[in-house]
């Protein structure tokens, strides 16, 4: 595919190569060209791909109080929870965030990163999708401001906000044995995600320390409600199932509880169940569900002011903060007495 110009790119949208230098190196309001213009140039550059090597740093001397907030699964109610709480920060600053659902998919984020270095955005907050950093972090090197929230890569320099899933998941583990359960089947999410490694980690030290070893089981691939309603229907099937189910999800806790519906099982008394997440929906429930609560407001709040500091400092940040989660206990865990 031959390679866009300025010259081509000019021709194929019908303006002025001397405007589209001008809104590509910042020089737009020196020159009184409008709004409606720039916006129109630069998602047509966007849309032909066409990246002169200085444009991602004349682009950020053009301030747009607009934020680019980009989430692997809005129907997920964590992200859905954590936008809410960042759109509300962005809008009391006089800020705009752009919201881009990846829907978990690397080539897609890939994609989304790319355009919005093209477009007049100030700053990034991402929660990544796959574990490998280059790309993340051809943004990071070009002083792009970003943030990395619940998801972040190890060893890397890149700043992030999130929970400490390590410690979340072996207290919840350590408390489902304190109530006297052995056999406890843990349904994870993503296994390339940090958090989900780190929740296995946290399940994995817990059952070896108490002696659980043998009755390590760890099941899933991803935070979806089918997930959880297939692991746990191919766990009831069989003849030693587990007393307890741990789901590293809320999603993945729904299609848990309609497994166990499905077998007539009730809850505790048949089957405990504990969650990773704190969405309201669980002390509605029948019985209320004993979960991880993720500090989800500081989250948000926090890495949008890591970000706002980043833009107004122009200067990297380096931050890696890991927020301690806290353990609601509720009515779904049975105390199995010897």
């Amino acid at each position: 595919m031959k390679k866009e110009t300025l010259d081509s790119i000019s021709k194929k949208i019908g303006v002025s190569k001397t405007t589209v230098s001008r809104i590509l190196n910042g020089k737009s309001e020196q020159y009184r060209i409008s709004k409606q213009t720039c916006k129109f140039v630069l998602e047509k550059v966007a849309e032909y791909n066409y990246k002169p090597n200085h444009v991602a740093q004349n682009l950020r001397n053009m301030k747009s109080n607009v934020i680019a907030l980009i989430v692997p699964d809005i129907i997920n109610p964590f992200f859905a929870n954590i936008a809410g709480v960042i759109i509300d920060k962005a809008r009391s600053c006089g800020y705009i965030i752009e919201l881009f659902d990846t829907l978990e998919n690397l080539s897609e984020e890939r994609r989304t990163l790319e355009n919005t270095q093209l477009q007049n955005i100030d700053g990034i907050i991402l929660v990544p999708s796959g574990s490998n950093p280059s790309y993340v972090l051809d943004v990071f090197n070009a002083n792009v401001p970003i943030v990395l929230i619940d998801r972040y890569f190890e060893n890397c320099d890149i700043p992030y906000i999130s929970t400490n899933n390590y410690l979340g998941s072996y207290n919840a583990t350590e408390y489902l044995i304190n109530a006297g359960h052995r056999n406890i089947l843990c349904i994870q999410g993503q296994s390339d995600s940090i958090t989900t490694r780190e929740r296995a980690r946290g399940y994995i030290d817990a059952m070896n320390k108490y002696g659980n070893s043998e009755y390590c089981n760890i099941v899933g691939k991803d935070y979806t409600l089918q997930n959880g309603y297939i692991e746990t229907k191919i766990s009831l099937s069989s003849e030693n199932h587990p007393t307890a189910i741990y789901t590293m999800s809320s999603t993945i806790l729904l299609g848990a509880l309609k497994a166990i519906q499905e077998n007539n099982l009730s809850i505790p008394e048949d089957i405990s169940i504990l969650s990773f997440d704190n969405q309201q929906f669980m002390d509605f429930l029948n019985p209320p569900i004993t979960r991880v609560k993720q500090p989800i407001e500081d989250i948000g709040s926090m890495s949008f002011k890591l970000l706002l500091d980043e833009i107004n400092n122009k200067e990297k940040s380096t931050k890696q903060i890991l927020l301690n989660p806290e353990l609601i206990i509720r009515k779904s865990v049975k105390i199995i007495t010897k």
